[in-house]
């Protein structure tokens, strides 16, 4: 018996397929990048993780891609490449609903790994950010010219890139919710963005009581307010302890006096635009009548600090992934805070939407902010602010 054994062992790999090597395995590489990226940050995520996540070994994966960055400039083609394939399909002068329709699809269903472009592209070399620009920038111009024929105004292309906003910011959250609703959610909303006319919101603008930017009066205080430029310009990553000195006009020895480290200098800034957002809101609804003037605050608010502090604002949405659980923790629970506040009112202002599809307005609305601003180039003034402000309450359908 025990022989019979042996030899039944013996003969069973013999008679085993022999494993095959996927025909799409580099397509699945780049796709286990893009949720690797997409969560960790491009700094923090390394290639081990990446080739756990496909379940091939490292060595495996650099006979794909001979470094991290070349991984990293490949997902970042791969969202905006696959857009520009779904717009092709869509006839010349067809009707704007179609155009959008094809950008959700596609968008939800790389919803995992399609936010890397959206924060990391600054780690990109020039040349790929202006590659990438110019794919961008003919995907814009596609969509706005369908925009014009459906609402003609003379807005810059603002509308369209909102829309896009609306349609992206599924990409940079994890509600739970099914493909087919997610689609109808996004489209519905990117709709009435670009219904929307931003000089309407400068008739009833909601006034605005940010708190004031902190004044540095202590050593510590300066480290963090020079820091916050330095991140935002270069990203944490590539930021150095002698850079931070430096513009402190103090040694990099000196620098531990105030902080720990370089990430613990981090974790004040991200602290500091939760605590600023939080005070912002708590006084734009001391006053509020009904849940949509709420939501009016609530999102002039948000616009307000936006511009007010893009450079704080943009440290605290790019970086928070690379922080330590434990330095994370509190400000995903400010986070949560800040959106339950917004869904609340965004559900008694629309009783038909459940506690899901609201997160996922709310965030159409936050991602419409992120894409206006930039079109803007954050240049703060009270018609910019009043513009996306009515672009955001479109989003959210009010």
């Amino acid at each position: 018996m025990a022989s019979a054994s042996r030899s039944a062992r013996s003969a069973a790999p013999a008679d085993r397929a022999p494993a095959t090597r996927p025909r799409n395995r580099r397509q699945l590489i780049v796709e286990a990048a893009g949720r690797v990226f997409s969560e960790r940050g491009y700094h923090t995520a390394s290639m081990e993780e990446v080739a756990a996540g496909v379940g091939i070994t490292a060595a495996a994966l650099y006979r794909h891609f001979p470094n991290k960055y070349a991984l990293f400039a490949e997902c970042a083609d791969v969202m905006v490449d696959g857009l520009v394939a779904a717009l092709d399909e869509v006839p010349p002068g067809a009707p704007l609903p179609d155009l959008l329709t094809a950008i959700t699809r596609i968008t939800v269903a790389h919803r995992a790994s399609g936010g890397v472009y959206r924060w990391e592209a600054r780690y990109l070399s020039l040349e790929d950010r202006r590659r990438l620009a110019v794919k961008f920038g003919r995907l814009v111009a596609r969509v706005d010219e369908a925009v014009q024929r459906a609402h003609p105004l003379p807005d810059e292309r603002l509308r369209a890139v909102a829309a896009l906003g609306a349609i992206a910011s599924i990409t940079m959250h994890h509600t739970s919710i099914a493909q087919r609703r997610a689609e109808e959610l996004l489209l519905a909303s990117a709709l009435r963005v670009v219904a929307s006319d931003p000089a309407a919101g400068r008739a009833g603008a909601h006034p605005v009581e940010l708190p004031a930017q902190p004044v540095p009066r202590t050593r510590r205080a300066e480290i963090l307010a020079a820091s916050v430029p330095l991140f935002a310009r270069d990203g944490f990553a590539s930021v150095t302890n002698g850079q931070i000195a430096e513009a402190v006009g103090l040694t990099p020895s000196a620098l531990y006096r105030h902080y720990p480290g370089k990430i613990d200098i981090l974790a004040a800034a991200c602290l500091q635009a939760a605590g600023l957002l939080a005070q912002g809101v708590e006084r734009s609804l001391r006053e509020v009548d009904g849940p949509h003037d709420a939501i009016a605050a609530l999102a002039a608010t948000y616009v307000a600090y936006s511009f007010e502090y893009t450079e704080l604002n943009s440290v605290a949405e790019a970086e928070l992934a690379g922080l330590p659980a434990g330095l994370r923790r509190p400000l995903v629970l400010a986070q949560r805070e800040h959106i339950a506040v917004w869904e609340q009112q965004l559900r008694l202002a629309r009783p038909e939407l459940d506690p899901r599809q609201t997160r996922v307005l709310v965030h159409a609305g936050f991602g419409v902010v992120v894409e206006a601003g930039r079109r803007l180039r954050w240049q703060d003034s009270p018609g910019h602010r009043e513009a996306v402000t009515a672009l955001v309450v479109g989003a959210l359908g009010l």
